[in-house]
């Protein structure tokens, strides 16, 4: 995926009070940046943001962190969130105080092969996988969020009752996501081929940007929710 480079996006995210600058110092004192011992929800490749933002100003009781692997993608979730996003057409720009964001929520900007270097062993209780990079030629599968590699670095740092939901609008994705959650040592608990014709699975959904434009259009969105599998 080539994206558009963005001069200003390393500046901004290093100057941002919202990102972690240093998250391997932070390893086993997650509970420590944000002062209290709520549970720990991460989402991996969280793009602009909009879900787990969403998320943390419906649920003060958890703590959220995005990690983001791409400067000029998190610049957009920062400046967003801090009412400082380029304004278009003209109109006024409106820059948010401290109040507006939400406090339980901070960001990463990361390779997400280095998880179990910024979270210590059950120090996570959920991971969000939100519409993910298909990464479609097979020699490149090992790279797919959903496979048995990135299954192996969840389970070094997700609580031992915690869980991993994942969404796509790309079938072939989530249908080999389905294929490697047994032979790494998973337990599918729900899914679904179309989320948004099933009623359980659409309770309390929070869209992501790419969710809404492809639910828009028409496409049926995936969803599965996987935990260990008990032994």
């Amino acid at each position: 995926m080539r994206l558009r480079n963005i001069p200003r996006a390393n500046d901004v995210i290093a100057a941002s009070p919202l990102v972690i600058q240093d998250p391997k110092t932070q390893r086993g004192l997650w509970q420590n940046v944000f002062g209290n011992d709520h549970p720990i929800h991460i989402e991996v490749g969280m793009g602009k943001g909009r879900f787990i933002t969403d998320l943390a100003k419906k649920h003060p009781e958890i703590n959220y962190i995005g990690i983001e692997r791409y400067t000029s993608v998190l610049l957009r979730a920062v400046e967003k969130l801090q009412g400082k996003e380029q304004p278009e057409d003209g109109a006024e720009q409106q820059e948010n105080t401290r109040q507006d964001i939400p406090e339980n929520l901070y960001f990463i900007c990361m390779d997400a092969t280095e998880l179990p270097e910024v979270f210590a062993p059950e120090e996570v209780d959920r991971i969000y996988l939100n519409f993910s990079d298909p990464w479609p030629k097979d020699r490149h599968a090992k790279r797919r969020l959903p496979s048995r590699q990135f299954l192996a670095r969840y389970d070094q740092i997700l609580d031992k009752n915690g869980t991993i939901e994942f969404k796509t609008d790309n079938r072939g994705l989530f249908d080999f996501a389905l294929e490697e959650i047994e032979p790494a040592g998973w337990r599918l608990l729900m899914h679904t081929f179309d989320l948004h014709a099933d009623t359980e699975l659409m309770k309390d959904n929070i869209m992501t940007e790419y969710e809404e434009k492809f639910a828009s259009r028409g496409n049926p969105i995936c969803k599965l929710i996987i935990d260990r599998e008990r032994r």
